[in-house]
């Protein structure tokens, strides 16, 4: 949660708007999951609503799954009277948040009281931003599957925030390579290992099922 509430503090303070938020969505609710410490932020972490029907700008985002921009609801006959309006949020960009088998965890957005296009720069940040969570998700996913199933969303959160430095991870079986070069089962690796970051790759046992063409023993 701690690195989450830092991303959202981040987002606010480099966009100089008033509401970086992370929002979950367990139907038939949306929750504001993280809400940035900033300066006008009329969003408190709690906050919920009943999100189909409702309006609300990210209830666009989960059902088409797609970034959605609105540099000002108050010129835009579609969004002129969406809730967000009464706090005073005029402008909206947000992208959605997805569970490894692709159903919605929720939605990362900002919001300001004026009128604000974005650049292409905070949009690309704002999507780095979210793929960093979604792998998170996807190590939460990885951690259930290995049998701690007792632990919380929570404390596996706090487990990854521990994490430092960055190991290639197989994007197909989930395999670890070692600093000897060698590939090992994840569960293993987490034993022996556990501060480590992970960035995609693929296995040459992967490699040579998935890519043949390109495979260098083929």
């Amino acid at each position: 949660m701690e690195n989450w509430q830092e991303t959202a503090n981040l987002l606010s303070d480099i966009v100089a708007i008033p509401a970086a938020l992370i929002m979950r969505y367990r139907d038939p609710e949306i929750e504001v999951f993280v809400s940035s410490k900033s300066e006008g932020n009329p969003y408190k972490p709690g906050d919920k609503e009943k999100l189909m029907g409702s309006g609300l700008y990210c209830e666009t985002v989960i059902k088409s799954q797609k970034k959605l921009l609105v540099p000002n609801a108050l010129e835009d006959p579609e969004w002129k009277d969406n809730p967000d309006i009464k706090l005073n949020m005029i402008s909206y960009l947000g992208f959605p948040i997805l569970l490894p088998n692709k159903e919605p965890f929720g939605t990362i957005c900002i919001l300001d009281s004026k009128r604000n296009e974005y650049s292409k720069t905070v949009e690309n940040l704002i999507a780095k931003l979210r793929n960093m969570i979604e792998f998170e998700l996807e190590m939460i996913y990885i951690n259930k599957t290995l049998g701690e199933e007792n632990n919380s969303l929570s404390d596996y959160l706090a487990e990854l925030q521990a994490l430092r430095g960055i190991v290639p991870i197989c994007s197909n079986c989930k395999s670890i390579r070692t600093k000897e070069e060698k590939w090992q089962p994840i569960e293993q690796y987490l034993i022996k290992n556990p501060v480590a970051d992970f960035s995609h790759s693929l296995c040459p046992e992967c490699m040579q099922k998935l890519y043949p063409e390109f495979d260098d023993e083929s």
